[in-house]
């Protein structure tokens, strides 16, 4: 797959996103509910669900979060393949 180089940096522009991001890689899967509670307590961060929300649009349409239903519940995951296929080129 061919992922947005430009969505991906601009992804990985924002701070608060690559905490998120580190949040992910941490764990395999979180609901919004748990990233947004790890977020308060581990970093310290006055942020809103709705907020969050928002920085995870922008990771999934870069392709570095997806997202899926289990029951009742959306549950996140980081997807690090966007990463290595941009790395790739310059790295070999």
């Amino acid at each position: 797959m061919n992922w947005d180089k430009d969505a991906i940096f601009k992804a990985l522009g924002d701070s608060t996103r690559r905490i998120i991001l580190d949040e992910l890689a941490e764990r395999n899967e979180m609901t919004l509910y748990e990233l947004t509670a790890r977020l308060i307590m581990m970093h310290d961060l006055s942020i809103s669900r709705q907020a969050i929300a928002k920085h995870l649009s922008v990771l999934e349409n870069a392709g570095l979060v997806k997202s899926k239903r289990k029951g009742k519940y959306r549950v996140l995951i980081f997807n690090n393949e966007p990463l290595k296929n941009l790395l790739k080129g310059w790295i070999e």
